[in-house]
């Protein structure tokens, strides 16, 4: 077992299969030392999380949704680098996008509920850039989409 797949395990993450794509696009392109993963959305076990922040989810609703981001990328990184997360060696940055109403102003709190992950699994080199911004719906209707770029040996 690799050390991140140890570190998942400790943290009682089970990676769930890299989810397909929606439309026309594919889940990651690799570029040289550079993976850039599509958005993830906020969809786990229990299905789609859906929602509008400041209208029907609270930030800390918004961050569970965001952490669940953060593992659908980080399967898709582990389909991106052949099943050895160990290959990772940085979360260069994170583009996160919250489903929030006019005056909900906590968007970068809510992101940090896939940024806290991404550095709980990797340690230092899961410290990225990162942007965060509201829009009025995501596809599906999830509250969250984050999508990521990485660099792996």
């Amino acid at each position: 077992m690799s050390a991140i797949e140890a570190r998942l395990a400790e943290l009682g993450i089970t990676l769930p299969e890299p989810v397909a794509p929606v439309a026309n696009y594919v889940p990651f392109v690799k570029s040289g030392r550079e993976v850039f993963i599509s958005g993830q959305v906020s969809i786990g076990a229990n299905g789609l999380v859906k929602g509008t922040l400041g209208e029907d989810m609270d930030v800390a609703a918004g961050q569970a949704a965001a952490r669940l981001c953060a593992i659908n990328l980080i399967s898709q990184l582990k389909a991106a680098c052949e099943g050895d997360l160990d290959r990772v060696t940085r979360v260069v940055k994170l583009g996160g996008f919250v489903a929030a109403k006019p005056g909900f102003f906590d968007i970068p709190q809510v992101i940090n509920g896939c940024s806290d992950l991404m550095v709980e699994v990797f340690g230092d080199k899961g410290r990225h850039a990162r942007s965060a911004v509201s829009c009025p719906a995501l596809p599906l209707g999830a509250a969250v989409e984050v999508d990521g770029i990485f660099t792996v040996k």
